[in-house]
């Protein structure tokens, strides 16, 4: 009988020993990790939301264009309201591509991988000076579409989709690259 009490009282020893171990080592280690890893996923959220913002705006701007000036169809607040609204996108274009430049070292450094972690810092580098550039309007849209349509399927489009257009889709960002910086692109 003594045995048994002996061994049970080592055992809610041991119990208590490694539950207030647990609890003051191994826990808040668990809850800053998860922490961490909660605000790395945030920001890879946030930066496939502002390329989804960018590709939608580009859309719209493109396939929005304001009306002749001399169009008897359209209104004098009707042109206003229109011209507000692209201004509007343009703002979300501005406001996206800022987003992406100021939390590149968030978002980029959390995928495994030098080339995925170097693509992400060069298109949030170049979408930014696209969008500071002195380019027109339609021209910094084009370009940011081009830009922005296969880094976001190589980061967030389906499994399947970015295995199959991985090559073409590196392809297409470097020969957009090369016509904003003004060198000849190979066919």
């Amino acid at each position: 009988m003594p045995d048994t009490v002996w061994t049970i009282l080592v055992a809610a020893a041991t119990a208590v020993v490694t539950a207030t171990a647990t609890s003051l080592i191994v826990a808040p280690r668990m809850e800053a990790r998860k922490k961490r890893l909660g605000e790395v996923h945030t920001a890879r959220d946030a930066f496939g939301a502002h390329m989804l913002r960018i590709i939608s705006a580009c859309s719209l701007l493109q396939n929005t264009p304001l009306p002749a000036p001399d169009d008897p169809d359209w209104t004098a607040t009707m042109r206003e309201r229109l011209t507000g609204e692209r201004d509007r996108w343009l703002q979300q274009l501005d406001d996206a591509t800022l987003w992406l430049i100021d939390n590149v070292a968030t978002y980029a450094a959390s995928w495994p991988g030098r080339h995925l972690i170097q693509f992400a810092v060069e298109y949030a580098g170049t979408a930014r000076m696209v969008m500071l550039s002195e380019r027109d309007d339609a021209t910094k849209v084009q370009l940011l579409l081009a830009l922005t349509v296969p880094v976001q399927r190589q980061y967030f489009g389906w499994p399947w989709a970015r295995a199959r257009h991985a090559l073409a889709d590196r392809r297409t960002f470097a020969q957009t690259l090369a016509h904003i910086n003004g060198a000849p692109t190979a066919p």
